[in-house]
């Protein structure tokens, strides 16, 4: 095109043009159903992707040349866990539904009345919006999804019932489950199980309270649908989360399924030296029942998405196990093992049974956590392997979907990268964590290999902004400059002036490292919400439970705090990265020139109108 057809296009049709010419398939936003922003009437002090504030954001990424959303997981939570991980793997959370929705889509048929709307979301009036408040979404959603049940069972609409009556019936197999475990904790007034009185059953007022529940799952489970839908007009893809642990409910009544003496755990590493104790229950090698119960999570969200992210696949391949009888859980986790390459550990003999890899197999002079423990691998260990992941690439492709984005960060098994090999995965590259002193270091963007998922960060890391911050601090900001104008300066010549010019300021830095995401080989980007937008705030301190973790959002007004937060070198100027990457590679430096100079000439007046 020359220069005048360019500037005649929309900013989206530019940005997804920019987009096709690196040869990105996915550029994909990170965020969470809690941390979607609202519009001002239908606040109830959280967010969920199925509202009118994140119809909004998914229209604003669109414009950039996004291409769908990586949702986390969506389960249940407690009130003492606000953890997403930590959530159900078959039940929606119910405070993900959008009233305002169900007051102004007709095929609710007016169960949800203006009046009632108005009631609910009055309290949330004036309530900052950059942060999930439990304690007043958890009352509205009550009070709201009342009065919607209510009206339902009043009116029962005919068409509405019906279609209710045959969503119960394709869940029976998890839903009647979650339905009881409701109606129970309703009953005791808790829903820790283990402080339930023994021979504890449901009363009248519980057993409403497990079909609101059904209904409740009926109407999240329908709003989830119609987003997919909407989304998939644009030519978007939804992600789902397979997140590797299981909620309370999950295990509840489930016990057989799951190793009596072992749980999972994270092993020493350079993330965190220390290792991490989950408390996550096993499943049973080699029982029937456990690997159905496996099958039947991963094909309802096969169902549900276009795709998944893999919360840490080392569970589904090698899990890292620890004694769940010690006393100090984190002294266990750092002496655990992998539950199917012990063969012959003198402190696990209950593992010898489940080996996979033979003693002769196993490298003694490596830890028993490092990648290299094991050493080799015959296909029919392979096959033992990828029994799990196998069944999720199974069900995916029949559903129809396919993308994989596996949570491969600083560890990677000899047996999890052979699992990945054998169905062609990538793995995470996390930029900002990139040994810039060590050429082979695997988080560096020219390391990553065309099916990998690149991200400069995820929401278990600072957000960009501080990492920039922090690195122009301790004096290093230099380097990490010189490393990026390696990667993006278009001839050798030009690398000392690129970074001199990248490490002039916090925005140039953030810039440069917007750029070496496209610029990569890998064909698949991945943004959390906080390094695009510029946010400060930490979304997820590992291993903190409390009501302030998980907990930021986007802010309503999140358009202006982007243009506020380009301003000031926070958020990531994606169309100035688009232009930086495309100049860096000889092969679109040229033919692309004329976009370049729209992009940039976009990026300097950048509007969220577009």
């Amino acid at each position: 095109m020359m220069r005048e057809e360019w500037t005649r296009l929309s900013l989206r049709e530019l940005s997804h043009a920019a987009r096709r010419a690196l040869g990105i398939d996915d550029l994909v936003l990170a965020i969470h159903d809690a941390s979607f922003p609202s519009d001002p009437g239908e606040e109830v002090g959280r967010g969920t992707p199925y509202s009118a504030g994140a119809r909004r954001l998914v229209a604003f990424a669109d414009a950039l040349g996004f291409t769908g959303l990586q949702l986390g997981p969506q389960g249940v939570t407690t009130p003492t866990n606000r953890s997403p991980y930590d959530g159900s793997v078959f039940s929606r959370n119910p405070l993900s539904i959008s009233l305002d929705a169900l007051a102004h889509d007709r095929e609710w048929e007016g169960l949800m009345d203006g009046a009632t709307l108005e009631a609910v979301v009055s309290p949330a009036r004036g309530i900052a919006s950059d942060r999930v408040h439990h304690a007043v979404a958890e009352a509205a959603q009550s009070r709201g999804l009342r009065a919607l049940f209510s009206h339902f069972q009043a009116s029962q609409p005919a068409e509405l019932r019906a279609r209710f009556d045959a969503f119960r019936q394709g869940a029976a197999f998890w839903l009647a489950h979650d339905a009881e475990f409701e109606a129970l904790a309703a009953e005791a007034g808790t829903d820790d199980a283990t402080l339930w009185p023994e021979g504890l059953s449901p009363g009248a007022k519980s057993l409403d309270c497990a079909e609101r529940y059904e209904f409740e799952q009926f109407v999240v489970h329908e709003q989830h649908a119609a987003l997919r839908s909407t989304l998939h007009a644009m030519n978007w893809k939804v992600f789902g989360d397979l997140q590797i642990g299981l909620a309370p409910r999950d295990r509840w009544r489930r016990e057989r399924l799951f190793l009596e003496d072992y749980l999972l755990g994270a092993p020493p590493s350079r993330t965190d030296p220390l290792g991490q104790p989950w408390g996550y229950n096993v499943l049973r090698p080699g029982l029937p029942d456990a690997t159905a119960f496996f099958r039947a999570r991963v094909h309802k969200m096969a169902v549900e998405y276009d795709g998944l992210r893999i919360d840490h696949p080392h569970g589904l391949v090698c899990p890292w196990v620890y004694d769940r009888r010690a006393p100090d859980p984190l002294k266990a986790v750092a002496e655990g093992a992998r539950l199917f390459e012990s063969p012959d550990l003198p402190d696990h003999p209950a593992l010898a049974r489940l080996a996979i890899v033979r003693a002769e197999q196993i490298d003694r002079r490596q830890k028993r956590y490092a990648d290299a423990w094991v050493r080799s691998l015959d296909a029919a260990q392979v096959d033992a392997y990828a029994e799990k992941m196998g069944i999720v690439v199974e069900e995916l492709a029949s559903a129809g979907g396919g993308g994989l984005a596996c949570e491969v960060l600083s560890t990677a098994p000899y047996p999890l990268v052979a699992v990945l090999h054998r169905y062609s995965l990538g793995r995470f590259r996390v930029t900002q964590k990139a040994d810039i002193a060590n050429p082979n270091d695997g988080y560096r963007s020219e390391n990553a290999q065309p099916n990998d998922w690149i991200m400069v960060g995820t929401h278990d890391t600072l957000p960009l902004a501080r990492v920039v911050d922090a690195w122009r601090s301790a004096g290093v900001a230099e380097a990490r400059a010189a490393y990026l104008a390696a990667r993006l300066a278009p001839h050798p010549s030009e690398q000392s002036t690129m970074a001199q010019a990248l490490a002039r300021d916090r925005g140039s830095l953030v810039l440069g490292m917007c750029a070496d995401l496209f610029a990569s080989p890998a064909r698949h980007v991945l943004v959390f919400m906080s390094d695009l937008f510029g946010l400060t705030g930490v979304y997820n301190k590992p291993g903190i439970v409390d009501d302030d973790n998980w907990s930021l959002r986007l802010p309503r007004d999140f358009e202006t705090e982007y243009a506020a937060n380009l301003d000031a070198g926070k958020a990531m100027d994606v169309l100035g990265g688009y232009a930086m990457a495309l100049r860096a590679r000889e092969s679109t430096a040229s033919r692309w020139a004329e976009l370049t100079a729209e992009l940039d000439r976009r990026a300097r007046h950048f509007t969220s109108s577009g």
